[in-house]
């Protein structure tokens, strides 16, 4: 199976700081792709170059075209999506009104528009439940799920998500991985960065471990559960 996103031998630098060194990684259809780690190693940087929010050096190749003729915009016109770790919702407007500004570059497709608000409000019930509140107003859980269903409404292949779980209680971790894991029903690849190794392993297909701007392990996710490396510095305590 061809890669839907295939990265070879990027290196992201901050100056003269590389955060990023020499990393290749690919995800095909339908897959879930996870990559774990340590604070620093450069997942969050990765997930920015590959959505070309920071300029990278190596082979960045989305359905087999060169990412680098694309600006952001264009990258999600092509079905490629990020949730960033600070959800960047806008505060001051309404649940509803951050869905539909997620559908912004579909503007003129209305029918198609209210079908996945319609999509979207019956995979969250809460959000709908919710849709003329202020989304500053929500708590924590709710505001990671209004991120997810917001870049559900450009209708994304490929959606990548940072620390989807970041000081969300357990319970709410287990809502967020479970809807994670449904998304492929609506036929979307997920490349997932996450501090939970254990709750990102046991949803995904395929990880990698990045320690240092380096791929240090890689494999498949059961595979990787399985390694005593991994199992002793990411999942060892963990319950």
């Amino acid at each position: 199976m061809s890669a839907l996103l295939a990265i070879e031998d990027l290196h992201v630098a901050y100056g003269r700081v590389e955060a990023v060194r020499g990393v290749t990684l690919s995800l095909a259809p339908g897959e879930i792709v996870t990559v774990i780690g340590p604070n620093g190693a450069g997942k969050t940087t990765l997930l920015a170059a590959a959505m070309g929010l920071l300029p990278s050096r190596g082979r960045l190749e989305y359905e087999g075209a060169d990412l680098r003729r694309l600006d952001v915009e264009g990258r999600v016109e092509r079905g490629m999506g990020l949730v960033p770790e600070k959800r960047e919702l806008f505060a001051d407007l309404s649940v509803s009104d951050n869905l539909i500004l997620g559908a912004y570059h579909r503007r003129r497709d209305r029918a198609g528009v209210r079908a996945s608000f319609d999509d979207v409000c019956g995979r969250f019930p809460r959000l709908a439940e919710r849709r003329t509140q202020l989304a500053g107003t929500l708590s924590g859980g709710e505001r990671q799920m209004l991120a997810l269903g917001r870049a559900l409404m450009a209708k994304p292949r490929l959606l990548m998500l940072d620390e989807p779980s970041l000081g969300l209680a357990p319970l709410i971790v287990r809502e967020i991985f479970r809807i994670i894991a449904s998304l492929r029903e609506l036929g979307v690849s997920i490349l997932l960065v996450e501090q939970n190794a254990r709750a990102a392993l046991e949803t995904a297909d395929v990880g990698y471990v990045l320690e240092t701007g380096e791929i240090a392990h890689a494999g498949p996710a059961a595979d990787l559960m399985d390694d005593p490396k991994v199992v002793a510095t990411y999942l060892g305590g963990a319950g």
